[in-house]
């Protein structure tokens, strides 16, 4: 936390103890499924601190917290002025894979235990210090709002954790003796399924599959068809 810029700003961290705070979101994607969840915890919040959602960073007004969520712009270290601490939530255990979607890649690597990140953000992609990490389960069964569920479950306690410590976290930078890595930004091409191979050879990448906005689909007798994947009732 930049505790020079605090000061110069003319606040005391012991005045933020228990008092309202002017917090933001950014989230991109108006239509990421992120944004019910922020929505809820808003109106249940709002009569504590003055919160704001938004989908542009020009549409930012500046505050205390600034908390950046599946955002694709970035922020420039004079934007990040307008805050006192902007924090990124990524969902890999940094750090190791930086980048785009990292519970996506991770669970199509197979893993099954997956690590959130609470990072300050930083001018190189979630390279800043690190607030706290949670680890959680993924069961092998879990559709993509099942994942979403268990993700953005995490994700509110952190940002609740960041709020509650704000005055007193002691972030931590990232270990400099682990290499950094990185996933690539997903493109429409990682959600094609082969029609020729067997369903539980591509269960995961059927399964992380948003059918609103991402949808699993595949190519046959020259026309494509979109995939949807629903549990039935074992009754």
């Amino acid at each position: 936390m930049d505790w020079e810029h605090h000061v110069s700003q003319g606040f005391y961290v012991d005045n933020y103890k228990g008092n309202t705070m002017k917090i933001s979101f950014l989230c991109s994607d108006p239509r990421h499924p992120i944004n019910v969840y922020l929505s809820a915890w808003i109106q249940e919040n709002n009569g504590q601190h003055e919160i704001e959602l938004v989908h542009q960073k020009q549409d930012l007004s500046g505050g205390d917290l600034l908390f950046l969520l599946s955002c694709t712009e970035i922020l420039t270290s004079q934007e990040r002025k307008d805050y006192m601490s902007c924090l990124v939530l990524h969902a890999s255990d940094l750090p190791k894979d930086r980048g785009w979607s990292p519970h996506i890649w991770s669970i199509l690597e197979g893993k099954e235990e997956l690590t959130l990140s609470l990072l300050e953000a930083e001018d190189e992609i979630d390279s800043g210090k690190i607030w706290k990490k949670l680890r959680f389960q993924v069961p092998k069964h879990a559709l993509w709002n099942e994942i979403n569920e268990l993700l953005f479950a995490k994700e509110i306690e952190l940002i609740n954790f960041a709020i509650n410590n704000f005055v007193s976290v002691l972030a931590k930078p990232q270990d400099p003796n682990i290499e950094p890595t990185y996933y690539p930004k997903r493109t429409p091409a990682d959600s094609v399924i082969d029609p020729f191979k067997s369903i539980a050879s591509q269960f995961d990448k059927i399964r992380v599959c948003d059918p609103e906005r991402f949808p699993a689909y595949f190519d046959i007798y020259g026309k494509r068809y979109k995939m949807t994947l629903e549990k039935v009732n074992d009754e």
